[in-house]
């Protein structure tokens, strides 16, 4: 993969409280269930053809137990990073996610994030700010190379919308499910989106950069089989 760094955005399995539609945030022992490890055993499959050099996750045993398999695979150690820390949501953290659609503050989250503050937690400028420059410094890291990180799911959609250039406030419009894979490419110091929530199961991916004479913006080879699925049921913050 000459001159372009890979970063392959990956969202942990599922778990009892995306399944119960509750906010785990950094909540201690939030194991995978039995879906959730399935699907960490499916991206070993679904991830062989990618050339990693390098495994990094956030430090919450959701995300540890679905690089997991993946590192073992690999015989590459699993390199966690605080960087890829779930959202602190204060005091939203546990909280059944249809109840906090009640309240006047789930508007606001929905309709402006970018001027939002989680009670007692983080802001999402807060939150996207410290995942992009984790980001960023994996990439320096890895020039040339492919590299996967396991994060969370509004983790991931900040930082998507980033490189997207993206308003924070359109971030919810980003769908990042479960076990998803979303890729980003570092060409010459521009970044692309390759594509966003594939998932394992579907049509492999193709790991195609940009040319030398593309232009950021322009078409980058995202294959008509990685076209987003959007199942509503499995989209969840936790």
């Amino acid at each position: 993969m000459a001159d372009a760094t890979i970063v392959l955005l990956i969202r942990h399995g599922e778990n009892e409280y995306v399944a119960t539609h509750r906010l785990a945030g950094r909540t201690a022992g939030v194991h995978l269930n039995d879906k959730g490890r399935a699907q960490a055993d499916q991206l070993v499959s679904y991830l062989a053809d990618q050339p990693l050099a390098a495994i990094y996750s956030s430090p919450l045993v959701r995300c540890i137990e679905t690089a997991t398999p993946l590192a073992q695979a690999r015989s590459l150690p699993l390199i966690e990073d605080s960087a890829f820390l779930e959202v602190d949501y204060g005091a939203w953290q546990g909280a059944d996610l249809r109840e906090l659609a009640k309240l006047e503050d789930w508007r606001k989250v929905q309709q402006t994030p970018s001027t939002f503050r989680f009670p007692g937690g983080e802001s999402l400028r807060e939150v996207q700010h410290r995942a992009v420059t984790g980001v960023e410094a994996v990439r320096h890291q890895h020039p040339n190379q492919v590299v996967a990180i396991f994060a969370h799911g509004d983790v991931i959609r900040t930082t998507l919308a980033h490189y997207l250039g993206v308003p924070l406030d359109l971030f919810q419009r980003i769908v990042i499910q479960t076990a998803s894979v979303s890729v980003l490419s570092f060409h010459d110091g521009a970044a692309s989106i390759l594509g966003m929530n594939y998932l394992a199961g579907l049509p492999k991916f193709e790991i195609k950069p940009p040319d030398a004479g593309t232009l950021p913006g322009q078409s980058t080879g995202m294959t008509d089989a990685a076209a987003v699925l959007a199942d509503a049921q499995s989209v969840g913050h936790a």
